[in-house]
């Protein structure tokens, strides 16, 4: 049984050996580790079967840029799980959960660029249909969702929405 749980310190290298395995690149640990050190308000989890690390998901805060002014969410970026492990629902405990300690926390959207086939199973729909905007060009329409928490709070908001900036050098 997968045991989901927040990180610890000594998590952290094979945090990173996840995502580099999982994304067969070095850019997506990278940025967790830049994340966890210039930001204090993030979520991350990991998977843990059988005393072993085998899967990782991390939130961070993203903006949307409106007229009026800024409205804070979530990014959920990245999120991976060991090569040998993959499709066998571990992804899908990960975010439920992630996404569970979200609502919680009260923030009123989270965003995703991701498999447009995947990540609808948990409510997100392409940002065009909420007015959203992707802060980097040439992003498919299909890929980049949101799920919307707090419908009060999103009435009326249009605008970009940015990652932080540690995302930039990925894009």
């Amino acid at each position: 049984m997968v045991i989901i749980r927040e990180e610890t310190p000594q998590d952290i290298d094979r945090i990173r050996e996840i995502n580099d395995a999982a994304f067969s690149q070095p850019n997506e640990g990278r940025i967790v580790d830049q994340i966890r050190k210039s930001c204090s308000e993030t979520l991350s989890l990991v998977g843990v079967l059988d005393g072993k690390i085998i899967g990782h998901i991390l939130f961070s805060p993203v903006e949307i840029e409106t007229q009026t002014g800024i409205i804070k969410g979530m990014g959920l970026a990245p999120m991976a799980v060991a090569p040998d492990q993959q499709n066998q629902g571990i992804g899908i405990q990960l975010v439920v959960e992630g996404l569970k300690i979200i609502k919680k926390r009260g923030y009123p959207f989270v965003i995703v660029l991701g498999h447009p086939n995947y990540y609808p199973r948990f409510g997100f729909k392409p940002v065009s249909l909420y007015g959203l905007k992707c802060q980097w060009e040439g992003v498919p329409a299909m890929a980049f969702m949101a799920i919307i928490f707090d419908e009060e709070k999103m009435i009326g908001v249009t605008g970009v929405t940015r990652y932080r900036d540690e995302f930039n050098d990925a894009m």
